[in-house]
């Protein structure tokens, strides 16, 4: 049932990494590196860091670089990280394309709104297809900014002509939600497809056949 004084959502914009595809960053040395030791690495690297500012479209050949300059070894490291980097993608996520089929002919209008490098985003929709599926996707890497910034909100608003109160943002980090929620978006922290289902359906974005 949805609620009496809220119109039915007409947009689902989804987050990438782990709501339609599974990235695990061990991936991509796991033939030279146990989790452990990657994650030691990561740590002592910043790996995190590294990773916002590729995600914020810095060039990759920046980030070895900067790795680099703290110990040549976390830019050999990083440098072998991304040129494998379609191993940290694990697959789809279990049951989200059958959701945004579902969702496709219901009428609802899909999009996509993703940290994620310029660099290596074309490999995700050949390893989740439904990411094909979605309108357009703003990726951080290609407009210089990052979630969650309001302003990477503000722009997908902007480009997609969205109505905040009619448009349920979906991914799987509480603080980005929040960020959307406080721009009046519909906010739902992703824990797996049959959680998101259930709030959609409650929301009234499936027909019933």
């Amino acid at each position: 049932m949805t609620e009496p004084d809220r119109p039915t959502p007409t947009t689902v914009v989804f987050d990438l990494g782990n709501v339609l595809i599974g990235w695990d960053q061990t991936g991509p040395l796991a033939d030279r590196m146990s989790a452990d030791e990657w994650h030691s690495f990561a740590e002592a690297a910043d790996f995190p860091t590294l990773n916002t500012a590729a995600d914020s479209g810095v060039p990759i050949t920046d980030i070895v670089a900067r790795a680099a300059e703290a110990d040549p070894r976390h830019g050999e490291i990083v440098a072998g990280y991304y040129e494998n980097f379609d191993k940290s993608l694990t697959g789809p996520i279990d049951g989200m394309a059958e959701i945004v089929a579902d969702l496709k002919t219901a009428g609802i209008r899909l999009v996509g709104l993703s940290n994620w490098s310029a660099e290596t985003i074309h490999h995700a929709p050949v390893v989740a297809p439904a990411i094909s599926e979605l309108e357009d996707i703003v990726v951080s890497g290609r407009v210089g900014l990052v979630k969650p910034d309001p302003a990477i909100f503000e722009l997908t608003r902007g480009r997609f002509a969205l109505d905040p109160a009619r448009t349920v943002f979906v991914d799987d980090l509480p603080a980005n939600v929040e960020s959307a929620e406080r721009l009046g978006f519909i906010g739902h922290v992703f824990s797996g497809a049959a959680s998101l289902r259930t709030d959609l359906s409650e929301r009234g974005l499936f027909r019933s056949y």
